[in-house]
């Protein structure tokens, strides 16, 4: 029943279960485990690290167990210092070919140990199977090479800014690691050793190349102000939100940057009020339904403990963040079997790595990624042949 997984690239197969090591094969009766490899995908596996919420095996092990894992994790963490200083690429190799055979199967025996402990105390999340899907989509991306070409930015190398970045930029691995428990709310956040892709300067971003023909950007138009109207029971306009924000709820000369300020001004400032606002972004009906005066519980099953400064931002925030992320593995869903795929994805967006015969596929994956579980939100299209140089798409 229960097992280990020895790597987590689809390529590294290799697992431990019942004292033995087993590579290339996957021994029958595997179904429970810490950790999702990609090599598992298909099968019908639970993994304890998303069952006890993502907890890091520190945080998920026993007490009569610690003294065995912190022992046999400072032999890892000696294992992983050495392979930094001896300049290998864990990106481009099995993790059980670089140790030794005993380091292996004493590890997975106390692993399985946590992970026997995490299923027999810890009860299954409601949002279990969204993470375990968002997980798989995660993976994928975070075993995707990224096409970087510091040579676009040659141009303006007399400047010390490009420079600097042309050297920071070549040093880094290029991959995108996600952290899927990075805050709070469900929004992702990136490791300490990804390719920085989701905080990089804007001066940079034409590094960043497709693997194949175009990115494809898919984008929710002010996808938080659209939740908190679809929570609130009002009909979201399929048209840019702040044009019809000025339109429709403010007085007339009232340009749109204007009205965008006024509005977050007013949304998370309770002193204010705007009775035309109010009409159709109820914060109090919002912050009634899904907060309780101490934890924020959102309609996809996450709970975040909040004052009220904060619930109702926490609300929208890790509503939309989920929203997002399950619109991913749609996209994602449709894109198996062809050779597009999604290269990233930044908070509301999705940007995808499309050969060009397939661009057929772009106009059903808008009418996907637009039909949410809040109802049709406007999504803005975006293309071009690098990351820094996107164009509107009009289809």
């Amino acid at each position: 029943m229960y097992f280990q997984t020895l790597d987590d690239k689809g390529e590294c197969v290799g697992v431990y279960k019942d004292g033995n090591l087993y590579f290339k094969e996957i021994p029958s009766g595997c179904n429970r485990t810490w950790k999702y490899a990609e090599y598992l995908e298909e099968d019908d596996v639970d993994y304890g690290s998303i069952f006890c919420g993502n907890r890091s095996l520190n945080d998920a092990c026993p007490a009569f167990l610690i003294d065995d894992w912190i022992a046999i994790e400072d032999k890892l963490k000696a294992y992983y210092r050495s392979f930094v200083l001896a300049k290998v690429n864990m990106d481009e190799n099995c993790f059980f070919d670089l140790v030794p055979k005993p380091f292996l199967l004493e590890y997975c025996e106390i692993r399985n140990k946590i992970t026997q402990y995490v299923f027999e105390n810890y009860e299954k999340p409601q949002n279990y199977d969204f993470m375990v899907d968002l997980t798989k989509v995660l993976a994928r991306i975070r075993h995707q090479k990224l096409n970087i070409d510091v040579s676009s930015l040659s141009n303006q190398a007399h400047l010390a800014k490009f420079r600097k970045a042309m050297k920071k930029f070549s040093q880094i691995d290029p991959y995108c690691r996600y952290n899927i428990n990075g805050t709070k709310t469900g929004r992702l956040t990136t490791q300490k050793n990804s390719f920085p892709v989701m905080t990089m300067d804007k001066d940079f971003r034409s590094i960043v190349k497709p693997t194949n023909d175009w990115f494809v950007e898919l984008d929710f138009n002010a996808a938080e102000v659209r939740t908190l109207m679809a929570l609130g029971g009002s009909e979201v306009p399929l048209e840019d939100i702040h044009d019809w924000n000025v339109r429709n709820l403010f007085k007339a000369g009232v340009t749109r940057e204007e009205g965008k300020q006024k509005f977050f001004s007013w949304l998370y400032d309770e002193n204010k009020t705007n009775p035309y606002l109010s009409k159709y972004y109820d914060r109090d009906k919002v912050r009634e339904m899904y907060w309780d005066g101490k934890v924020v519980k959102t309609m996809f099953g996450r709970e975040i403990e909040a004052d009220r400064k904060h619930a109702l931002n926490y609300i929208i925030q890790s509503t939309t963040a989920d929203l997002v992320l399950r619109q991913v593995i749609k996209v994602h869903e449709m894109l198996r079997g062809m050779k597009s795929f999604i290269a990233f994805t930044i908070h509301d967006n999705i940007v995808l790595d499309i050969v060009d015969e397939e661009r057929y596929i772009i106009p059903t994956m808008i009418k996907e990624f637009s039909d949410t579980d809040l109802g049709e939100y406007l999504v803005n299209v975006k293309a071009g042949k690098n990351f820094g140089d996107l164009r509107t798409l009009n289809l």
